[in-house]
């Protein structure tokens, strides 16, 4: 086993030696820690205690980004990028103000549809674990499994739902009516993007058509709590927002040269007003989108400040089936700011989610987003 992880070792030292942003390995000798490394695995007996061996060796870089991580870890990485999930179907939040996990929406069709389940659904229990102080990247590993098997969902009720395998959209959209101050009814078609895996761009593009059929006159796009994703994925997002030959991103490799990414199309879907909601969840591949639009004066920011990985990233599959994740470059908005560590600030602050209690069981989805005050927000600078 040790001998097997020496090999890992191996091949993830010379992918860093090769690629990492930083040619000086953090101002160290990267052949010295190789030596180093392969020394104190000779000594040991088990895969476990090797892997934290290769893993120290990749901390001395001082980029907790710059990652191995196991087969298992891996195959659920690729579930989230690959947009298909064994599960039940649920998409959920946590409210801010009470840290309640409540249900955002169901996938139509999936497990939790057909069981009535509802958005504005609180979630309390998950088979025999209360879900009190847990977040909801850590609840949605609980409800998926292997499809077939049971989980128990308690709700305000209690449930027992068959997994399936769900195809996985990160796009949700609807329409909010809205009435302005001039009293004209308008309508706004609301995006959420949660996260940039292989299918998010044709799926935006096709969340963009259903709307522009629906006849909305203003677009909020969320990506709140979206840490990111395939970088590919939110270039191409950004190219559905924009016209001509603006710059998507700039980007800075270990030799210290900039290069802009420019729009390769340059035909925007919509031209309708445009506002972005952002906050300190959205990261990565979502600071790139929100920089682009923002930049470029297509779109306002709403929320608040971003989570700031200006970090690009490789991802290659080693021989044992586990991955490593190399930053290979950062990049800076299309104005040349700064991000990494430091975020992308919004045009305007908005309060917290409120509180979804006293809005029905039966009511849509859409009543939910009518509590969310940056969703108030967005539509009134849109009016």
């Amino acid at each position: 086993q040790v001998l097997t992880v020496q090999r890992t070792l191996l091949q993830a030292w010379s992918i860093i030696r090769d690629t990492y942003v930083d040619p000086t390995f953090n101002k160290q000798d990267w052949t010295s820690q190789l030596k180093d490394t392969i020394l104190k695995l000779s000594t040991l007996d088990s895969s476990e205690t090797a892997y934290e061996q290769v893993r120290d060796m990749l901390a001395t870089l001082g980029d907790p980004y710059t990652r191995i991580v196991t087969p298992k870890e891996y195959e659920n990485f690729r579930i989230s990028n690959d947009g298909a999930v064994d599960g039940v179907g649920l998409l959920i939040a946590t409210e801010q103000e009470s840290g309640k996990l409540v249900v955002l929406a169901t996938i139509e069709g999936g497990p939790a549809e057909r069981a009535g389940v509802r958005p504005g659904d609180e979630l309390v229990q998950i088979d025999d674990v209360a879900l009190v102080g847990m977040n909801g990247e850590d609840a949605a590993i609980k409800l998926r499994g292997k499809a077939g098997t049971i989980v128990g969902v308690k709700l305000r009720r209690t449930l027992k739902l068959k997994r399936e395998t769900i195809s996985m959209s990160p796009v949700y959209t609807a329409v909010l009516p809205h009435t302005n101050s001039s009293g004209q009814k308008t309508s706004t078609g609301y995006i959420r993007l949660a996260q940039f895996s292989q299918n998010a761009a044709a799926d935006m593009q096709k969340a963009i058509f259903k709307l522009e059929e629906s006849n909305v006159d203003s677009y909020i796009l969320d990506l709140r709590n979206n840490p990111g994703g395939l970088v590919r994925a939110g270039l191409d997002v950004a190219e559905m927002w924009l016209d001509g030959n603006e710059t998507l991103v700039n980007t800075v490799d270990r030799r210290g040269v900039t290069l802009p990414i420019n729009v390769a199309r340059g035909h925007a879907l919509t031209h309708d007003p445009l506002v972005v909601l952002v906050n300190e969840g959205s990261a990565s591949a979502s600071e790139i989108l929100a920089g682009a639009l923002h930049d470029n004066g297509r779109a306002i920011l709403v929320g608040h400040k971003t989570f700031g990985k200006g970090k690009i990233q490789s991802v290659s599959q080693l021989w044992d089936g586990s991955a490593l994740f190399v930053t290979v470059a950062k990049y800076l908005s299309p104005s040349l700011h700064q991000i990494d560590q430091v975020g992308i600030a919004p045009d305007v602050e908005c309060s917290p989610l409120k509180s979804p209690d006293d809005v029905s069981e039966a009511a849509g989805p859409e009543k939910f987003l009518e509590r969310d005050a940056c969703v108030l927000v967005a539509e009134h600078l849109i009016e």
